[in-house]
Formats: structure tokens, sequence, C-alpha cells
């Protein structure tokens, strides 16, 4: 498999884990970057645009990430609140009346960005183009009772956080997350990265899939906890029911679903653009533009939830709306913060070092997080470093 893109020295390691991937891992298309203090030192590609199709991989090829989005997500919240305009410690009904009813009156901001409001699923799960309608999932997410006291425990939302923080900032600043981004990150960041695809960039965002093929059948040798099989195997589960909170499983690839504005899963971006957000909340971009403050910085990653997670079964770590650093999603360091797309993408900063990480894929596994390929490219940027 060619790869191509460019490796500053010291960094061709990378280049050697990105290559392996398909070779033994069965990656079918997949791009990597790495920024170490606010330059770019990886950028890398390799592979088809689309899962399924010929078609190369270019340089400018973007992804849907999934739950990655969750991490750009977070970053929204605290802008609004570094800026004074958001307090993660009010409760959630003093911006959103609607949402106090069902015994949430006491849920604060910071329970939504930790996965502990309570809300992991809907009794009644809302079709794709429900969960595309604000005013609808909003109106649902409000009047579903929790199934544990706020602010009590966690699970992680895999649907409904995008809801619960998409209507907050709507409420705040009378925008839709997607044109919050567009404005305030990824237009000043000149980042490749997009919640609610423009007509214009449909045609440089490639076709996603599961990863199929005898390379990728072989690639986990691990199985999971028997806890976790059965969880995902129970339709009543708490875990099936947060992942099925959108129900049937939209087309990903369709452009109604692309030009959807779903803060917790369907941003898409290309490894540059989220590995060049990151790089901005940790320090100046190519000597430009910063976005988090170091005191910023240090709320976004000071560990908010940790423990068994009620959704994903096994043990979570969560800071404000970012994975931690632990053995359900190994990052960098201790320090690192950032978030996974389930099957595949990965997006983080660690700020000890000032590396920034994006990983986009095309070929989704199974895996909720830690991802071999991208846990592969993590452990070859650990391995360069001093």
């Amino acid at each position: 498999m060619a790869v191509r893109g460019t490796v500053a020295e010291g960094f061709e390691p990378v280049a050697e884990a990105f290559a392996a991937n398909f070779t033994l891992l069965g990656e079918r298309g997949a791009a990597v970057a790495v920024y170490r203090d606010g330059h770019r030192v990886v950028d890398l590609w390799a592979g088809t645009r689309d899962v399924d199709g010929p078609a190369p991989w270019e340089r400018g090829t973007a992804q849907i990430v999934r739950s990655a989005t969750k991490g750009v997500a977070a970053a929204v919240l605290l802008l609004l609140h570094q800026r004074g305009e958001l307090d993660l410690d009010a409760p959630v009904g003093a911006y959103w009346p609607e949402y106090k009813a069902a015994g949430k009156e006491h849920t604060l901001v910071r329970h939504l960005l930790a996965h502990r409001a309570g809300i992991p699923a809907l009794d009644r799960p809302l079709t794709p183009a429900e969960a595309a309608d604000p005013d609808l999932a909003a109106a649902a997410v409000a009047a579903q009772a929790p199934f544990w006291e706020p602010g009590t425990d966690h699970g992680y939302h895999a649907h409904t956080y995008g809801w619960l923080t998409g209507e907050l900032v709507r409420r705040i600043t009378g925008r839709d997350m997607g044109e919050w981004i567009a404005a305030e990150i990824a237009g000043p960041l000149g980042a490749d990265l997009w919640l609610g695809l423009p007509e214009s960039e449909q045609a440089h965002v490639g076709r996603v899939g599961p990863l199929e093929g005898p390379e990728a059948a072989g690639a986990l040798r691990t199985r999971p906890k028997r806890a976790v099989s059965e969880a995902y195997a129970d339709p009543g589960s708490l875990t099936r029911r947060a992942f099925a909170a959108i129900t049937p499983a939209p087309d990903e690839n369709a452009p109604a679903h692309r030009a959807a504005v779903l803060p917790a899963s369907n941003g898409i971006a290309t490894a540059d653009g989220l590995a060049r957000v990151y790089a901005s909340l940790i320090g100046e971009v190519d000597g430009g533009a910063r976005l988090f403050t170091p005191d910023t910085v240090d709320l976004a990653r000071a560990e908010q939830s940790a423990g068994p997670d009620r959704v994903l079964v096994v043990g979570t770590r969560f800071g404000l709306g970012y994975m931690l650093h632990g053995s359900a999603s190994p990052l960098l360091s201790p320090g690192s913060f950032g978030h996974p797309g389930r099957g595949g993408a990965l997006g983080f900063a660690d700020p000890e070092s000032g590396i920034a990480f994006g990983y986009v894929t095309n070929g989704f596994r199974k895996s909720v997080t830690a991802d071999p390929r991208a846990q592969a490219l993590v452990r070859a940027v650990r391995g360069v470093l001093p």
C-alpha cells in the first residue's frame, strides 16, 4: 500500500505504523495527522476514499467521525463558559426551562458534559428524520425521565449527548452548533471540519462502512468481557437502548444525514482538520489562533466521572465532554484528553508534550473505544517523544 504525505524528521515510525495498519489490520482507507507545539509534523493518507470503491484517498478526503464529534461539541460549551456566557454549575433549566420536567430540575450543565445527566436513552427512540429535527429532539430529551438521579452516577450518552448539548448552544447563542463551529472554530482555524455538511463539500467525503474481509476478521484477537457482550446482545439493556436512541440506524452515507446537525455522532472531518482543532485547544496553531486558555484546558481534563459505566459496562473516565486517558480509552499520557469515534476515528490533545492527534478512516470495526489501528499510531507517536 502506497502511503502518501509528509512526516517531519524523527516521526518516521508513525508512517511505518500507518503502513502496517493496511498490511496487518485490514485498513481500507485512512489518514492521520499530528501537530506538535502548533505545527504539523505528520500528514499521511493511503488507500481508497470509499470503503466499497476504488477511487484513491486524496489529501482533502474527509470522513464521518461518529463520536469523535463529541470532543468538538464539548469545545463549544467550554468556549461559551470561557467567554462568560455559560455557567457550568448552573441548572440546565436556567437556560432551557422545559428541561426541568420529570425530576431533572437539579441537573447541572456539567452533568451533561460528564455523562452524568441520567438520560442516555429514550423511552421512545427517534427515527433518523426526527433525530435531525432540533425542536423535536430537544423536546424528547426534555420530557424524558432520568434513568438515575442526575449527578449521582455516569453512563455514556451515545446519542442524547448531542441533543442535550446542542439545545443548550441554541438557547444561549441563537445558532445551531454546526453554525457556531463553522463561524468560531473551523473557519478561523482553516480546519476542514463540519457539523452539518454543506452541499459544496459532499464530493470530498468518502463512503464509510463496516470493515470486512479475512484481514479485518482476524485482526482482533481479544474478546470482550462476558458482561459487555451480554449488554450489547440484550435489547432491553441500557447499553442497547442508548445506542438505539435513533432507530433504525441512519444511513451514514446519505447526503441528508451528512447535512444534519447531530453533535454526538455525525461530524465530518479530515484527519488534519481534527488534529488542527485539538492543536488549537492547547496552543497557538502555526503562530496564530489559540482557542482554550490554560485554565480551560485544565477544566476540560479535570476528572468528573470515573468507574463502572452504566452504558458501556466497562470502567470509563470523563472530563467535561472529553474521554480521559484510561484502559477504555488509551491516549498518549495521563494528561491527554480527547474522544474516539465508535469503530475507528480518534482525536485528542496532550498538553504536556504539545501533541495533537487526528485519525479518520472509512472502515469501521465493532469496537466502541481503543481501536487497534488508532492505538498502533498512538504508540508510534509515544515512541518518538523524549
